[in-house]
């Protein structure tokens, strides 16, 4: 996958110095054990770290501005260990420009009734900080995380680590450059969009290439780097010859690593984490790419087809989001509406993400029938089962909107002997009928990144820390 920065937490606890110096090395000594048995047994995908024991203004707006800048923090939880007064917060909550997780917890799961006095009732205070805390950062509208429940809960420490997965994507959000090698595909309105806007409020940067800046660095791949990869795919997937001469197979595999290799070095010299392609668009080239799209999808690049920037870098999003597992660009593209049996196929012309694949990739070349050019390879397999979520982006002019919904995937049941495309099919959970109608209603597009792997909570997270309204069907 795609290298990432690496990542922690600053976990920050909240108290005061009302109950004298004693009190607060035991409200320290807690921390500690919490976060060093998050870190060693919470299987959490980043660590936490212990910043300080929060008692004044001061020190909480101090803390908060070296979060801001620090690059390598990707947001802060809190815990109200005792009551900590939320006038201290203000100002340093309002700074804060990472993500806030709240975690409305306690050291102990239990009252210890034999023994409880009022030194331990002054010391764990958190159901009353957590109002006192919660309360301002709902007036200030910050839009925080709030997970609730003890600490060595696996369904607690489940939550912390999605929302750590959300907040890491958040922050990579803002790195997101997506290359477009051509313009949209002509008059189809879904895939347009307000390129100022997107990076104004999400951070993507979107820039335009003709497609000739590729083919001139097509020209500079070397027939050793080309048989180097044509080996690696030997071994990596099952070459299926079919009806075409053998000499006419391998030359059309070569043309898409050649054009694989040719992206990976473009892509990367410019920083570029997404592009598009457009198959109205391929003057020099000899063939669509779609093997080679699909490689680097698998390495973590986000990808959309015919221009569409937006969900190009959505996908880029979500593959940060999800670890590089189970997630691509997607695309509606038939029904199935016998009684009883309503269904989503999805594909595309070539480009459905191996990260779909519960099956090994199959190698082959067949025409297009689109693009007037060459037959292009392209990894022919059947994607997976289980629960799954779809969205969309688009741009309504005057506003973002993510439309989803939760579905059942599933794996094609059938062989199609004539359809030489990667296949994954899925029902939305709410019903094929309304899913399908409330999807139209709210103007989501036919493109979308289709996500094993991240939950409908994590995406309504995220979309809450960019300002964009979600409409979940």
């Amino acid at each position: 996958m795609l290298n990432e920065k690496k990542y922690e937490f600053w976990f920050v606890v909240g108290s005061q110095h009302l109950y004298g110096e004693e009190a607060l090395a035991a409200v320290k000594s807690n921390t500690l054990k919490i976060i060093d048995e998050l870190n060693v047994k919470g299987n959490l995908p980043y660590p936490i770290t212990f910043k300080t024991v929060a008692t004044t203004a001061d020190n909480i707006t101090q803390v908060m501005k070296e979060a801001n800048y620090q690059d390598d923090v990707a947001g802060v939880i809190t815990w109200m260990h005792t009551f900590s007064p939320a006038k201290n917060w203000i100002r340093g909550t309002k700074l804060l420009q990472k993500p806030l997780l709240h975690l409305a917890t306690q050291f102990l799961n239990t009252i210890p009734w034999k023994t409880i006095d009022m030194d331990y009732m002054n010391l764990n205070q958190s159901a009353h900080g957590d109002r006192e805390y919660g309360y301002i950062n709902a007036r200030l509208k910050k839009n925080n995380k709030v997970v609730v429940g003890h600490w060595k809960d696996q369904k607690v420490q489940k939550k912390i680590a999605n929302w750590m997965d959300v907040a890491v994507a958040y922050n990579e959000s803002f790195n997101i450059k997506v290359a477009r090698f051509g313009d949209n595909m002509r008059n189809v309105a879904v895939t347009d969009g307000d390129k100022i806007e997107a990076q104004i409020q999400l951070g993507w940067t979107v820039d335009y290439y003709g497609i000739g800046d590729l083919v001139a660095e097509m020209k500079k791949v070397t027939e050793e780097e080309i048989e180097k990869t044509y080996k690696e795919c030997q071994e990596k997937y099952e070459f299926v010859v079919g009806d075409n001469d053998p000499a006419f197979f391998e030359e059309h595999v070569k043309e898409q690593i050649r054009e694989e290799i040719a992206l990976r070095k473009f892509l990367d010299r410019g920083g570029y984490t997404a592009f598009t392609t457009n198959f109205e668009d391929l003057w020099g080239m000899k063939q669509l790419p779609g093997m080679a799209v699909q490689r680097l999808n698998e390495e973590g690049y986000g990808f959309a087809g015919e221009g569409d920037w937006k969900t190009a870098a959505l996908d880029r999003l979500i593959k940060i989001m999800t670890h590089n597992k189970g997630t691509g660009f997607m695309e509606d593209y038939t029904y199935d509406l016998v009684n009883g049996h309503e269904e989503i196929l999805g594909s595309h012309m070539l480009e459905v993400d191996p990260t779909f694949a519960q099956t090994k990739p199959r190698v082959e070349v067949h025409p297009l029938g689109i693009g007037g050019k060459e037959d292009p390879a392209r990894l022919v397999f059947d994607g997976s089962n289980g629960d799954a979520v779809d969205l969309t982006i688009s741009d309504f002019g005057t506003e973002f909107k993510f439309v989803m919904y939760e579905v059942d995937g599933k794996a094609p049941e059938e062989e199609a002997p004539h359809l030489p495309v990667a296949r994954q099919i899925w029902t939305p959970k709410s019903g094929f009928y309304k899913g399908v109608e409330e999807w139209i209603k709210n103007g989501g597009g036919h493109h979308t990144v289709l996500t094993f792997n991240a939950s409908a909570e994590q995406l309504e997270d995220f979309a809450k820390l960019v300002g964009i309204e979600t409409v979940n069907i």
